[in-house]
């Protein structure tokens, strides 16, 4: 009996504990300590079926003290539904081992909710009941467009509510500061409230950047279209949206992201200093567009025009291709000014810009003695094609026309580097190659401005057809070596040309018929080369070239007069030459090594010369029967008869064949000097470095010419004094005396310097000019450095969209003011670095001035140009640049131009000043960097009419 009352009592027992299991889980109370405050959780949950049956859905929450020690960071928890009570939340089972040992029920329930909800914290995740989480450390909270990340953030399901703030650290700093974005949008927060249903919120001291500026407002309202509210706002375009230097203070502003930002009354704070510049309303358009809108004009005073409105106008956005800028000024002494520029781009096609302007100006009162009027215009035309657009044809134009007055009347051009530019010019050219042809055919119109005298030069329209050089003798199907025959080669060119050189207040009423300038040209060069000796080259040449007139210039004297008089003849007229020669050459090596005792640095010298000889012959195209001459004979006033020749053709535009016949002995002898040193940094072992690049000799003999046969010696020399520079010295020598005339004025005659005691040679003429640029790298010894081959430890994983939003969102709180670190040295100081370059232009000549009658001979006169401009950043935010040009004459400078700049942030400001010259003055401008309000600006200026002497 006892022992079957035992084992029914066993049996009873194990029966209560398999219910007590089933049915209802045992509690136990949280294990925290005073170091870690994080909740030990279940570390699965299984959701019944619809049966009733546990089952495992995957769903594991991890205690932040498990045995994996690598794991930091929670993984998200996925609920599709809602999330019932926990049943005995305060007390977890579960040992030190982690080992499962109850069970936690999760029903699915319908919920109202759009989109899957996931969460995840780095530090802890509390699960209060069905309806409330906590999250602790870094927490992302993503819900559809919606993403969430904040230091602390608490979810009440029940009410679809989720609210966000940062915590006070150690040192009393707020950290962790709410980051939402939605949208595209991101926004930085102290704290928000969001529900997900209604998609409203309320923020506070809400960060948001709107295109080039950012919003920050006290309180702001969200509302489920996008938009927010936003109560006590600030706007600024300054990266340093905590501290800025400037901003707006708005009292109320609605805010369209990516649209717009419409505000009540509001004042502009500069420097935390409130200033009297308050507007009753403010639009702040934001467009990712491309459209039209209205260029607000800026204002000021000038001395002689009054105040003025300038550059104001309208952009239009005419498509993806073309744009269209109209600006004008106005000033209130009647002078005004009209301008318009365009761009347009075709990809892969062309692209270019084009700008014209038209000014009024009018200085003094009417009717006084200085009233002045002058009206002023520029063309200015960029047009490039692309390459690849089309290989056969070309279209370019490069246009820079303006008046003589323009420059001196427009404000913007006395700050301007070409403002002491004496010459303009302007081509336009289209060119033809047919594709496997050797035929090109080309148009161009070119101009020539000198603003001294208002002359222009316009040569329109040119054209050209050239042929390349061709074989005509050669055969298609070669057999055998080559037939002297088939060197033969020759090469067409044809020109045509039209040009008028005139003044500009007279050009357009010059006739087209007398006064312009034309005529055409052929040229057929046939040339061959043939090896004699395997050492010289003989290249015999004949070149045939015709000219076509229509119309020639007789000449005859007026006895009654006592005057030349010309008398043009219309029609169509052909002047036809030619010429021959026959040329030699060869090369001549000679090398040089030098004697061991003077060292092994240079291994070897090397001298190359090249001497051409060549015979030239042309007949006498003065002669009475090429009828391109002609000549008149008169008494004058002493009763001495006279004879004058001249050429039909004298006017032409091509020129006429010279008189005389032609038989010229001509020499040409050139040399090149190298050394060749060792060099252990090269691969070779060795370098070469060049003496003397040339150095060449060259003059003539005519044995034709009854006097003067033998021609100036012209010399010429390159040499490479560093690897950037090279200075080219070119130089005539007269190898004859001057003598005085019948009518004072010197003549060259047959007579040898040296046969008078004055040498062999005389400098008649020579001439450089050089630019160079010395900067930092100047004067810095080159140094190879090293190159960093070494790679990473390891390969980082592709962060995922939540991660790569965490990482965005701490970025943009430690990055705040957006300064970046300056480079350091190896010993941890800031790198002080001062940019610098001084570019220097020097051009000098030499040539025949003043006739001394008592020595007999020219008197020598250097005419030199010198420019320069230069700049220099002493800190980063420091600049300064000039330009200049000395006047060797005048020994002074001639103008000189100034600008200093300041990048203050997010303001700049410049000041640029001419301090001498007749042009002295000076502008001052500060502007905000932000294109969005670039018209909130001050400019100042003067010109030197300011600075009247009045005794």
């Amino acid at each position: 009996m006892r022992q079957l009352t035992l084992y029914i009592a066993i049996i009873l027992a194990l029966s209560f504990v398999w219910a007590q299991k089933n049915t209802t889980p045992r509690r136990a109370p949280l294990k925290t300590s005073a170091s870690d405050t994080l909740t030990k959780l279940p570390d699965k949950i299984l959701i019944p079926d619809s049966n009733g049956i546990l089952k495992d859905e995957g769903i594991v929450l991890r205690d932040s003290i498990l045995s994996d020690p690598d794991s930091t960071t929670l993984k998200p928890i996925h609920l599709q539904d809602s999330i019932s009570p926990l049943q005995g939340a305060d007390s977890v089972p579960g040992d030190s081992l982690g080992e499962r040992k109850g069970f936690s029920r999760i029903i699915k329930e319908k919920v109202d909710l759009d989109n899957a909800l996931n969460f995840s914290a780095k530090d802890s995740l509390v699960l209060m009941g069905q309806q409330n989480a906590y999250l602790y450390g870094d927490g992302n909270v993503d819900y559809g467009e919606f993403k969430l990340n904040s230091a602390e953030i608490r979810m009440e399901m029940d009410s679809s509510t989720v609210y966000a703030a940062g915590v006070v650290d150690s040192i009393g700093e707020l950290q962790g500061n709410p980051v939402f974005r939605q949208g595209g949008d991101e926004y930085e927060s102290k704290s928000m409230k969001y529900n997900f249903k209604t998609e409203r919120g309320y923020i506070t001291d809400v960060i948001t950047e709107q295109d080039e500026g950012f919003l920050l407002g006290s309180r702001a309202k969200k509302n489920p279209d996008g938009s927010f509210f936003v109560e006590d706002g600030r706007y600024t375009t300054c990266d340093d949206h905590e501290h800025p230097h400037f901003y707006f203070q708005l009292t109320r502003a609605k805010v369209r992201p990516k649209k717009d930002v419409v505000t009540g009354p509001g004042y502009m704070v500069l420097a935390d200093v409130p200033l009297p510049l308050a507007l009753p309303f403010g639009y702040f358009p934001f467009s990712e567009k491309y459209s039209s809108g209205i260029i607000f004009p800026s204002f000021g005073d000038d001395y002689n025009r009054g105040f003025y409105l300038r550059d104001g106008g309208y952009y239009f956005a005419i498509n993806d291709n073309v744009d269209l800028a109209l600006r004008g000024e106005i000033y209130t002494k009647g002078s005004w000014g009209i301008s318009a520029h365009s761009s347009y781009v075709k990809r892969y096609k062309f692209r270019g810009s084009f700008d014209i302007s038209f000014l009024t100006t009018i200085s003094g009162d009417k009717g006084s003695p200085d009233y002045s009027k002058m009206q002023n215009f520029q063309v200015i035309w960029s047009h490039q094609q692309d390459a690849k657009a089309n290989p056969a044809l070309n279209f370019s134009a490069s246009v820079n026309f303006a008046t003589s007055g323009y420059s001196r009347n427009d404000l913007n051009s006395y700050y301007n580097q070409n403002f002491t530019e004496n010459t303009k010019s302007s081509t336009v050219n289209a060119t033809y190659r047919r594709p496997g042809s050797k035929w090109s055919f080309s148009a161009t119109a070119n101009i020539a401005q000198r603003s001294q005298d208002s002359t222009l030069a316009v040569s329109f329209p040119n054209l050209t057809v050239t042929m390349s050089q061709i074989a005509p003798f050669k055969r298609k199907k070669s057999v055998g070596g080559e037939r002297w025959y088939e060197k033969i080669k020759l090469s067409y060119s044809g020109q045509f040309q039209n040009s008028l050189t005139a003044q500009q207040n007279v050009f357009f009423k010059k006739s087209l018929i007398k006064d312009w300038r034309n005529g055409m040209r052929h040229s057929v060069p046939v040339s061959a080369t043939f090896s004699m000796f395997n050492y010289i080259n003989i290249s015999p040449s004949i070149s045939m070239n015709d000219r076509m007139y229509t119309s020639k210039i007789r000449r005859q004297w007026d006895t009654q007069a006592s005057r030349e008089i010309q008398d043009t003849i219309h029609g169509f007229y052909n002047i036809f030459d030619f010429n021959t020669s026959l040329a030699f050459d060869t090369k001549v090596y000679g090398f040089y090594k030098p004697m061991k005792f003077l060292g092994d640095k240079v291994q070897m010298i090397r001298h190359v010369i090249t001497p051409t000889l060549s015979f030239n012959w042309a007949p006498d195209f003065g002669n009475p029967m090429w009828k391109y001459y002609d000549f008149y004979e008169y008494t004058d006033q002493a009763g001495n008869n006279r004879r004058v020749d001249y050429s039909y053709f004298s006017h032409g535009i091509f020129g006429v064949p010279g008189r005389g016949k032609s038989g010229s002995l001509s020499f040409n002898l050139s040399n090149n000097l190298e050394m060749k040193v060792k060099d252990e940094n090269d691969s070779t072992g060795s370098r070469k470095i060049s003496l003397i690049e040339n150095l060449s000799l060259s003059s003539s003999y005519n044995f034709a010419a009854d006097s003067l046969r033998l021609s100036p010696l012209q010399t010429s020399i390159m040499l490479r004094l560093v690897k950037n520079f090279n200075l080219n010295l070119s130089a005539t020598w007269d190898p004859y005396v001057y003598k005085l005339d019948a009518n004072g004025s010197p003549r060259q005659v047959n007579r040898f310097r040296w046969q008078e005691g004055k040498g062999f040679y005389k400098l008649s003429s020579t001439g450089t000019s050089f630019s160079y640029t010395f900067n930092n790298d100047t004067f810095k010894r080159k140094k190879k450095e090293e190159k960093d081959t070494s790679g990473t430890d390891g390969e980082d994983d592709e962060p995922t969209e939540e991660d790569s939003f965490s990482n965005r969102a701490e970025s943009r709180r430690r990055n705040k003011t957006g300064d970046n670190d300056e480079s350091s040295d190896a010993d941890g100081y800031a790198k002080w670095d001062c940019p610098w370059s001084l570019s220097v232009n020097y051009s000098v000549s030499y040539g025949y001035g003043e006739f001394d009658k008592v020595k007999m001979d020219y008197k020598g006169r250097w005419t030199q140009n010198l420019s320069f401009s230069g700049n220099i950043r002493p800190t980063k935010n420091w600049n300064f640049s000039f330009s200049a040009s000395y006047n060797f004459d005048l020994k002074k400078i001639a103008y000189m131009n100034c600008s200093v700049s300041r990048d203050l942030h997010c303001f700049t400001m410049t000041a640029s000043f001419v301090p001498m010259g007749p042009y002295k003055s000076y502008n001052f401008h500060i502007a905000v960097k932000s294109s969005l309000l670039k018209d909130l600006k001050y400019d100042k200026r003067s010109q030197g009419s300011n600075n009247i002497r009045w005794y």
